[in-house]
């Protein structure tokens, strides 16, 4: 059983020397990491610059694909980091600080948005000034301009300062190596938990319901914030073997610490498959015409095949890879699975937006890719950047040696 995260580890729990490793990153790798994310942003985003004038229509229609991808994943982060505090858990330990610097991200959506306000009528029907009569009443109360800009604000508003505060006693406690900072956390999870569920949850009917303004779901906050929650889990499993490759935290991140992971990227997968379910089971059931309207709208064309597709591309496929203990204990495995997620992560929310603008069937576009590598990219620097100064993981916290021993049952 694990120890109260306030108790200093019992002696026996401290490793042997050849855990050791380089917790700060060498400035000649961590230069290169930034360069190369620089670059990659550079390029992105000149090409949405040059697909926004040459198309501002479809620009904004990918823009909004890969915003709320870049976004989901920060909440994911914000969840998972919050409930391990609250858990007092020592397993992911060593891994915690890469998933607080994939939190830190999601101030980033702040300056991300911004884009968006300029394209709102290319993208929702009620901020079009021809907006059919039926949306009048939302459009009046809610969904107008101005208020759905301020709403979006107040969001990262919230976010980030629940964010920065924890970062801020998770890095200091580097130094100070002591229980006061985990305290200090604690109080700022316990809320910070509901606001992440609730807040992301009026996100998600903002940025991605009001597509279909007359449609409704009230389930639809949790599959959004459950798909970001595996597209999470995938970034860091990626990351952390990615680091490995490099000879990064070899040790100090061991096959104990990937087969978790596996075992996360498994459970992320269930639940979100299980809201996916409820949502559709609960609409079929009802029956009601505008609850109904957003699966009709995606049994058009080649949309009906890839709304077929999708419960075996996201669900059964990687359920039965990651179903076994070896599967999960090897870095191949959970490798390609993690890739995978992120993949089906963003088809799932492309399915979910370019219906609606596309009723036959999904037309790709380069600007699909290129707002999904300028946003991606530029949440990359700002992840990339808390290495410069900071230990890649939390040494300073009480179990810290405790999370280094851990063994899967």
């Amino acid at each position: 059983m694990d120890q109260s995260p306030y108790q200093t580890p019992h002696i026996d729990a401290f490793p042997h020397p050849h855990f050791k490793d380089n917790y700060q990153l060498e400035n000649s790798r961590w230069s290169a990491g930034r360069n190369a994310l620089f670059f990659a942003a550079l390029v992105c985003v000149v090409l949405c610059i040059l697909g926004y004038v040459q198309n501002p229509e479809r620009f904004f229609k990918s823009y909004l694909v890969a915003f709320t991808f870049t976004t989901a994943i920060g909440l994911g982060a914000f969840f998972f980091v919050m409930a391990l505090y609250l858990a007092g858990s020592a397993a992911q330990v060593t891994v915690r600080r890469i998933m607080e610097n994939v939190m830190v991200t999601l101030p980033v959506g702040a300056v991300l948005f911004l884009p968006l306000i300029f394209g709102l009528k290319y993208v929702y029907p009620w901020a079009s000034p021809g907006v059919v009569p039926g949306h009048e009443v939302l459009k009046r109360s809610y969904l107008s301009e101005n208020f759905f800009t301020l709403r979006a604000y107040g969001y990262f508003l919230v976010w980030s300062i629940w964010v920065l505060a924890i970062y801020h006693q998770s890095t200091k406690q580097d130094s100070q190596k002591s229980a006061q900072q985990m305290k200090v956390i604690a109080r700022w999870c316990a809320p910070g938990l509901f606001l992440v569920v609730v807040v992301g949850t009026l996100a998600a009917y903002d940025w991605l319901m009001s597509v279909q303004p007359a449609w409704y779901s009230t389930i639809f906050g949790l599959y959004y914030l459950s798909g970001g929650a595996l597209a999470f889990m995938s970034v860091v499993t990626l990351v952390c073997l990615g680091f490995r490759r490099a000879g990064i935290l070899t040790n100090s991140i061991n096959v104990e610490h990937y087969h978790d992971l596996g075992k996360w990227l498994f459970a992320t997968t269930c639940f979100y498959t299980y809201i996916a379910f409820a949502q559709y089971l609960l609409i079929w059931y009802a029956n009601i015409p505008e609850e109904t309207a957003f699966y009709r709208a995606r049994e058009q064309g080649v949309w009906l095949f890839i709304s077929l597709s999708l419960p075996f591309l996201r669900f059964l496929i990687p359920f039965f890879v990651l179903l076994s203990r070896p599967a999960k204990r090897s870095l191949t495995i959970i490798g390609l699975v993690a890739g995978y997620s992120l993949v089906m992560e963003f088809l799932d929310l492309y399915w979910v937006v370019m219906p609606v603008h596309y009723p036959n069937g999904p037309q790709i576009h380069w600007l699909d890719f290129a707002t999904l590598g300028a946003t991606v990219s530029i949440c990359g620097l700002q992840f990339w950047n808390r290495f410069r100064k900071n230990k890649m993981v939390p040494v300073g916290d009480l179990r810290f040696q405790q999370g280094l021993n851990f063994e899967n049952a």
